[in-house]
């Protein structure tokens, strides 16, 4: 066998050992990013469903960082489900719009600082053997359930620098198949940014 051919069989191998929790895990997870490409409200129970999960995955293998993102997933999925509930006459309060220039900054700054906190925290009082690249990647993330709470297209920007950066951390880490789940989801995070962009011009030019 070749090397790309054993590696490739490894990866083959490590997904059909995937638990039946993991699987869960990444199956809901995956309906909870459909459903907010289509901004379906289920985004929310079905997206609690996958972080429970995780948290517990994620705290057995040591991505510490990433365990907490969702836990922080958790709460915000709960808050986001109300904001994205409320309605006046029938209609929805919240809409799909840009950033302006200070919510961008805004954006920007609580990514910078998350990821500062996060591997503080990891590099001094946890042992974990990728403080840079897990702080990194639920920094990013933070941001993306942020502005996704809010509606902001530039949610799916975020989403995809958690998700490619994602894949080769969950791999190093032995979850394959949450791996493979983190290539999906790049994938659904760059349609889910044509649609809100595309439902964005159009409730704004009709």
């Amino acid at each position: 066998m070749t090397i790309d051919t054993v590696f490739y069989y490894k990866i083959w191998q490590d997904i059909q050992n995937t638990g039946k929790l993991e699987f869960t895990g990444v199956i809901t997870g995956i309906a909870s990013v459909l459903y907010s490409r289509k901004e379906n409200i289920l985004v929310y129970p079905t997206g609690l469903i996958s972080t429970l999960i995780f948290i517990y995955l994620y705290a057995q293998c040591g991505l510490y960082a990433d365990a907490s993102v969702n836990i922080y997933y958790s709460i915000m999925s709960i808050l986001g489900w109300m904001m994205w509930a409320k309605k006046k006459e029938g209609e929805t309060l919240l809409h799909i719009s840009y950033n302006n220039k200070k919510e961008q900054i805004i954006s920007i700054l609580f990514f910078i600082i998350c990821w500062g906190f996060l591997y503080y925290i990891l590099h001094i009082y946890t042992p974990s053997t990728v403080p840079i690249a897990d702080s990194f990647t639920s920094a990013a993330a933070f941001t993306g359930m942020y502005l996704m709470n809010k509606k902001k297209v530039e949610n799916w920007w975020w989403w995809i620098v958690t998700d490619v950066a994602s894949i080769p951390l969950n791999a190093y880490k032995g979850l394959m198949f949450a791996s493979f789940q983190y290539l999906v989801f790049t994938i659904l995070a760059v349609m889910g940014w044509i649609s809100w962009h595309k439902k964005f011009k159009h409730r704004i030019h009709g």
